[in-house]
């Protein structure tokens, strides 16, 4: 599992100070990023490669409580699932522990031309090496 820390800004809010809903998409996909990146997965290196880039295909939320202006937040990234195409994660929204925000994501592996393409077998190595689904 990666966890990466994010700061709510004022402009994460709305006039009630509480993060707007389709922020915790942003934080999501900075928390995707980064787990990519711990992973040693370099995403503008295999797009230049390979033309492979990720798309979400499905998201999945719950919104269970609210972020306020100032709170300190971990999202946390886990493999849940992986196919030849598509990697599925689970995202987790905490403040102190706290699940405020959670999300099931399906990204699907494109070509250069946008169309749906198995994933490169380094990265599913990379995944799977790094995750204990490949035990299930």
């Amino acid at each position: 599992m990666h966890s990466l820390p994010i700061r709510v800004y004022y402009e994460d809010t709305d006039l009630a100070g509480i993060v707007y809903y389709a922020n915790y998409l942003k934080f999501i996909e900075r928390g995707r990023s980064e787990w990519l990146r711990a992973l040693g997965i370099d995403q503008a290196r295999l797009k230049a490669d390979s033309g492979h880039v990720f798309a979400v295909r499905r998201i999945e939320a719950d919104y269970l409580r609210p972020a306020r202006f100032d709170d300190l937040l971990s999202v946390e990234t886990s493999l849940a699932h992986l196919t030849a195409a598509r990697i599925v994660v689970d995202q987790t929204v905490r403040r102190d522990g706290v699940s405020l925000f959670t999300a099931a994501v399906t990204l699907a592996c494109l070509d250069g031309a946008g169309r749906p393409v198995r994933l490169p077998r380094a990265l599913t190595d990379v995944l799977e090496t790094h995750s204990d689904i490949a035990e299930k």
